[in-house]
C-alpha cells in the first residue's frame, strides 16, 4: 500500500477524479502487471491513467440488434466474458479473421485466445447443447477446456422434458402458443421458481439425484396425463444425467466467488446479455417475452455480484425495428414494400432458428423506454447502412391510444395492441453509408438522423456501425474506459 503522490494524479486524464478521492484520504493498492500498472481508485481500478469500467451489453429492442459484432469488438478488450441470462434459444453470430462462429449458449470470449469465459447462474443450460456446441467450435479449431470456460454450480438444467413440453404448448392449435424456439427455455425457468429443478452441481451427487428426480417427475408426469401422454419413468431421466455428467462437470465452479477474486485483481468484465429488453419477463411485451430477466440489472443477479459491479450498461439498438415470433409491434411494416426492403437489406433471419424477422421502422417511445428499465449509458446503433436510399425515414414519437397520445407503451396486452405509432418523417439520404468509419465519412442528412434519435431517447450514441466488418465502427465513447 502507498498513497499516490499528488502531481502523479494531477498529470493523468482523470485527475479531476482521483484528486477528489485524495482529498478524502483514500490509499490505493498498487498491482504491477503485464499489461501495466494498475492502481485502485475507489474500488474501481487505473490502468495507464484511465479508469477501466465493467460493461453490461443488452438489447434494447426485442433481440436480434446486432449484438454480436460490438460484443466481438468489446470481448477483444475484455478480460473475461459473462453470460446471465436465458439459454441457446439465442445467440451470436461472430466474424473473427474471415472465419464465422454462430454461438448460442457460450459466451463469445471462448472464441478468443487468453480470455475467460463464465457462464452464471442466470442461464439454464441444456447439457447436450453444451457438449455439442463445445464439439462444433472444435471442428472450427476452437478448442474449450476448463481453464477457458467456467460455469455456475447453482446454474439450472434443461432436460428433455422440458423441450417435450414447450413443443406440445407451441403446437399450431395450441392456446398456449407465443412463438418461443421450443427449446425447453420457458419449463426449464418453471421448475427453477417451482424450486424442483436439476442443478449443475447435483450431477456431482449421483445417488442423491433420484429423490429430486422424483421430485421433478410428480410435476411434470401430472402434465402429461393430463395431455394423454406417457409419463416418463425416473430411471430414464437418471440415466440421461449420469452419462452426460463426467463431460460437464470439468467445467463446474463458484462462480460469485470466482468473479468476485477476478474483479479484485482488476480485470475487466463484459457481461454480455441475451434477447432484448423487450423481451424480459417484468418489463417486455408480456406474455410474448422470454422467460427470464433480461435488462441490465440481471447481469449482477444473474452472476452472483452486486450491483455494484457494474460501471456502465450499452444498449445495442438498430437503426430500425425488428422483431420475431408472435407479439406486438406498433411499427411493423412487413405487410408492405417498406417491410421487405429492410428485411431483405438487413438479411433479417435469426442466427439460431432462421425464421424471418418482422421488419419496421424506428420505435424511439420503445428505446426511450428501455433506456430508463435498463439504466442504459450510451446506445450502439446498428445497420444505419440498411437505411441508405431511402426517400424519407419515418420514426416513432408517440403512440395513440383510445384516442390520446401517451409517450410510453402501456403494459396490458390488449392496450399493446390498440397502440398506434405516431411517426415524425425525416428526410433520408442517398450518398452511402456503409463501411464509414469517421463522422466526416457520413451523409450529413444520416448525422441529423443519429442526432435525432439521441434526442428522442434520452440517451447518447456511443458506438455506430456502418456493416457487418467489425472495422466499420465509429466509435465515440469506448464503454470499458469511465
Amino acid at each position: 500500500m502507498g498513497k499516490i503522490s499528488l502531481l502523479s494524479l494531477l498529470s493523468g486524464s482523470i485527475w479531476g477524479t482521483t484528486l477528489a478521492c485524495l482529498a478524502e484520504g483514500i490509499l490505493y493498492p498498487k498491482v504491477d502487471l503485464a499489461g501495466g500498472t494498475r492502481l485502485q481508485v475507489s474500488g474501481r481500478w487505473l490502468r495507464e491513467g484511465i479508469l477501466m469500467a465493467n460493461v453490461v451489453v443488452v438489447g434494447s429492442q426485442w433481440g436480434d440488434e446486432g449484438k454480436g459484432k460490438i460484443v466481438d469488438w468489446l470481448s477483444e478488450q475484455a478480460d473475461i466474458v459473462v453470460r446471465f441470462q436465458g439459454g441457446h434459444n439465442a445467440g451470436h453470430t461472430l466474424v473473427i479473421d474471415g472465419a464465422t462462429y454462430k454461438l448460442s449458449l457460450l459466451p463469445s470470449g471462448v472464441v478468443r485466445e487468453g480470455k475467460l469465459s463464465v457462464i452464471g447462474n442466470g442461464v439454464v443450460i441444456d447439457p447436450q447443447a453444451l457438449i455439442d456446441e463445445i464439439a462444433q467450435l472444435k471442428k472450427q479449431g476452437i478448442v474449450v477446456t476448463p481453464e477457458t470456460l467456467r460455469i455456475a454450480e447453482n446454474a439450472p438444467l434443461i432436460l428433455p422434458l422440458h423441450r417435450e413440453l414447450e413443443a406440445l404448448r407451441e403446437a399450431d392449435d395450441a392456446a398456449t402458443r407465443i412463438g418461443t424456439t421450443k427449446r425447453g427455455i420457458g419449463p426449464a425457468y418453471e421448475d427453477k421458481v417451482g424450486r424442483r429443478a436439476i442443478r449443475f452441481m447435483d450431477l456431482a451427487d449421483l445417488p442423491a439425484l433420484h429423490g429430486k428426480i422424483d421430485r421433478l417427475l410428480a410435476h411434470h408426469n401430472a402434465l402429461r396425463r393430463g395431455h394423454g401422454l406417457p409419463e416418463i419413468r425416473a430411471q430414464t431421466v437418471y440415466d440421461h444425467l449420469a452419462a452426460i455428467a463426467p463431460k460437464v462437470l470439468p467445467f463446474m465452479d463458484t462462480v460469485w466467488s470466482l468473479l468476485d477474486g477476478k474483479r479484485r485483481e482488476g480485470k475487466r468484465i463484459l457481461f454480455e446479455g441475451a434477447q432484448g429488453a423487450l423481451l424480459d419477463i417484468d418489463h417486455g411485451t408480456y406474455p410474448y417475452v422470454t422467460s427470464s430477466n433480461t435488462v441490465a440489472a440481471q447481469a449482477a443477479t444473474g452472476s452472483g455480484l452486486g450491483p455494484n459491479a457494474i460501471d456502465y450498461v450499452l444498449g445495442i439498438c438498430k437503426a430500425y425495428t425488428t422483431r420475431v415470433g408472435l407479439g406486438p409491434f406498433p411499427t411493423d411494416q412487413m405487410d408492405n414494400a417498406i417491410g421487405k426492403t429492410l428485411g431483405e437489406r438487413g438479411n433479417e433471419f435469426g442466427t439460431v432458428t432462421g425464421r424471418a424477422r418482422r421488419c419496421g421502422w424506428f420505435d424511439a417511445v420503445l428505446v426511450r423506454q428501455t433506456v430508463l428499465t435498463c439504466g442504459i449509458d450510451g446506445l450502439a446503433l446498428t445497420k444505419l447502412d440498411i437505411l441508405d436510399g431511402f426517400d424519407e425515414i419515418k420514426v416513432c414519437v408517440r403512440y395513440r391510444l383510445d384516442g390520446r397520445e401517451v409517450d410510453y407503451l402501456p403494459a396490458g396486452e390488449q392496450a399493446q395492441a390498440r397502440a398506434e405509432p405516431v411517426y415524425e418523417t425525416i428526410d433520408g439520404w442517398k450518398e452511402p453509408t456503409a463501411r464509414a468509419r469517421s463522422w466526416a465519412q457520413l451523409p450529413a442528412q444520416a448525422i441529423k438522423y443519429v442526432r435525432r434519435i439521441e434526442e428522442l431517447v434520452g440517451c447518447p450514441v456511443a458506438l455506430l456501425s456502418t456493416s457487418p466488418e467489425r472495422e466499420d465502427t465509429i466509435l465515440m465513447k469506448n464503454p470499458f474506459e469511465l
